[in-house]
């Protein structure tokens, strides 16, 4: 499947690019918190960037997590399922998790598309920003729907 295999690609890198930015936000907070404790001066803008930086880190590594199941899951009760109630359990779940993820890209382009207004000190533009969390959505959907149709060839029998 190259569409898979290119959608997993995408993520990796797209998560690849909101990791470089770990670094930076952490050398930023740590240079902020230096500064206030020993020099009573903080960075001017710190905590704002440090925001922007953490929106994009989370959101496009998202789906990522998802694609190599690093999200949090309670599975006492399904680990007691057949194989076939697991996958029907999955499925049910996946479907679920399209829906409202879709809701969430739907309503994060609206919002993206329509805000015009910047940061309180250093006046960067807040729409990129809300558009990241339909762009970080739509990936997190497409990885939800390789889940779902591995799910249901699960069930099928026809194990990958």
């Amino acid at each position: 499947m190259k569409i898979k295999h290119l959608i997993r690609q995408i993520n990796y890198y797209v998560c690849g690019g909101g990791m470089c930015l770990l670094l930076p936000l952490m050398l930023l907070t740590t240079g902020d918190v230096v500064g206030r404790k020993f020099f009573a001066k903080t960075i001017p803008g710190a905590f704002e960037i440090s925001q922007y930086m953490l929106v994009v880190f989370i959101l496009l590594g998202a789906a990522y997590t998802q694609q190599v199941r690093g999200h949090v899951g309670v599975d006492f009760v399904t680990s007691r399922l057949s194989p076939r109630g697991r996958a029907l359990c999955e499925i049910f779940t996946t479907i679920l998790s399209l829906f409202i993820i879709a809701i969430l890209v739907w309503e994060g382009w609206i919002e993206g598309i329509k805000e015009r207004t910047v940061s309180d000190m250093l006046r960067i533009p807040q729409y990129p920003f809300r558009l990241l969390v339909s762009i970080g959505g739509f990936l997190l959907w497409l990885e939800l729907l390789i889940n779902l149709i591995e799910s249901a060839a699960r069930l099928k029998g026809r194990a990958q």
